[in-house]
C-alpha cells in the first residue's frame, strides 16, 4: 500500500535510535498506554487538536466552520469544539491564523515522505542516523510500512523501527526484516499489570521478542519508567532474567515518564482516559541502570 497516515514527522531527533535521525510517526495504536506522550497516535483517524494558549480570541474560525461545531467560551473565552458535531472538515484550521486548531492525521504516500527525508540526508551521514518509523505503531499500517522501509532501503537511507510489539509475528517480521535496528518496547511484565495499565496482554509482546532476538537482527530493548508503576524490584528483576535468555539482545535504553502527553490528550478532548505519573528520581534511575549494567546490558538513561 503506498498511501499511509501520520501525525508528524520530526527532524533532528536524537532520541529515536542512533545519530541524528529523522522521525516518521504513524497513526493508530492498539495498546492505551495511560502514560501516552502522544495521545495523538492512538487513534487510527484523523482528529481536531486545540490548543487554547494560542487562541487570539479573533473567533475567525466560527463561521468558517459549516456545522457550527465551534463556539467561544461565556464572555471573551478561547473557542470549544462540540466534537459530536465536527466531521473533521478541516476549515477551522485552514480560518486560524495562531495554530490554535491543529489537525492531528494527515494523509501521505511513500514517495512524498522520501523526499522530505532525503533533504536530511546529510544529516544521516555525518552522525551515524537514520529514520525511524515510529508513533503509534508502525504495525497497526503494516503495508505502508513495508512499503515504506523498502523505499528506504533502496535509497541506503538507514532505518529504526520503533514498536511495541503487538502484532501477529508474520506482520512484525514483515516490517522488521526490513529495518536495520528494532527499537522494542517493553513495558512491565506481570501481565494483569500490562492489561490494566495498557489494555492489552504483554503475551504476543513477550513471544515476538523471543522470535526476534532469534533472528540476529539488531534489537534494542526500551523500558519506560513510572515511578510505582514498574519501577519495582521485582518487575525489573523479571525483565533482566527474561532479556537475560536473548543473548543477542544487549542494548537497553531507560525512558523516565514526562506529563508531556496529559496536554496533548486534553487537547484532543480525550483528558479523562490518562492520568498523572511520577518519574522515577534521578537516583533510582541510576540504581535502575546499574542493576542493567551489571546483568551485563549495554544500559543508557534515555537511549
Amino acid at each position: 500500500m503506498n498511501k499511509g497516515l501520520i501525525f508528524d514527522i520530526k527532524r533532528y531527533a536524537v532520541h529515536d535510535g542512533p545519530g541524528i535521525r529523522t522521525t516518521v510517526f504513524f497513526k493508530g495504536c492498539p495498546l492505551h498506554c495511560r502514560w501516552c506522550h502522544n495521545p495523538e497516535g492512538i487513534s487510527k483517524a484523523r482528529e481536531l487538536m486545540t490548543r487554547s494558549s494560542r487562541c487570539a480570541r479573533c473567533y475567525s474560525c466560527l463561521p468558517a466552520c459549516p456545522l457550527g461545531a465551534i463556539s467561544k467560551k461565556s464572555g471573551a473565552g478561547p473557542v470549544v469544539v462540540d466534537r459530536a458535531k465536527c466531521d473533521l472538515c478541516g476549515r477551522c484550521v485552514q480560518a486560524c491564523m495562531y495554530d490554535a486548531l491543529e489537525m492531528a492525521g494527515r494523509d501521505v504516500n511513500i514517495e512524498d515522505i522520501v523526499a522530505e527525508v532525503e533533504k536530511d540526508r546529510i544529516f544521516f551521514e555525518s552522525s551515524g542516523g537514520g529514520v525511524t518509523l515510529s508513533g503509534g505503531e508502525p504495525l497497526v499500517q503494516p503495508e505502508f510500512c513495508r512499503g515504506l522501509l523498502e523505499a528506504l532501503n533502496k535509497r541506503s537511507i538507514p532505518t529504526a523501527l520503533d514498536t511495541s510489539g503487538f502484532a501477529s509475528w508474520e506482520t512484525l517480521w514483515a516490517c522488521a526484516s526490513r529495518a536495520d535496528l528494532i527499537l522494542y518496547d517493553l513495558k512491565m511484565m506481570d501481565d494483569k499489570k500490562h492489561i490494566s495499565h495498557t489494555g492489552v496482554s504483554n503475551r504476543a509482546i513477550l513471544e515476538n521478542l523471543k522470535k526476534l532476538a532469534a533472528t540476529k537482527k539488531n534489537v534494542a530493548v526500551r523500558v519506560p519508567l513510572m515511578a510505582g508503576v514498574n519501577d519495582d524490584d521485582e518487575n525489573l528483576g523479571l525483565t533482566v532474567d527474561f532479556l537475560r535468555r536473548l543473548p543477542s539482545v544487549k542494548k537497553v535504553g531507560l525512558l523516565r515518564y514526562h506529563k508531556g502527553g496529559l496536554e496533548k490528550a486534553g487537547n484532543l478532548g480525550r483528558g479523562k482516559s490518562f492520568r498523572a505519573f511520577e518519574p522515577p528520581s534521578d537516583a533510582r534511575m541510576e540504581e535502575i541502570r546499574r542493576t542493567f549494567t551489571e546483568a551485563g546490558f549495554i544500559a543508557a538513561i534515555g537511549g
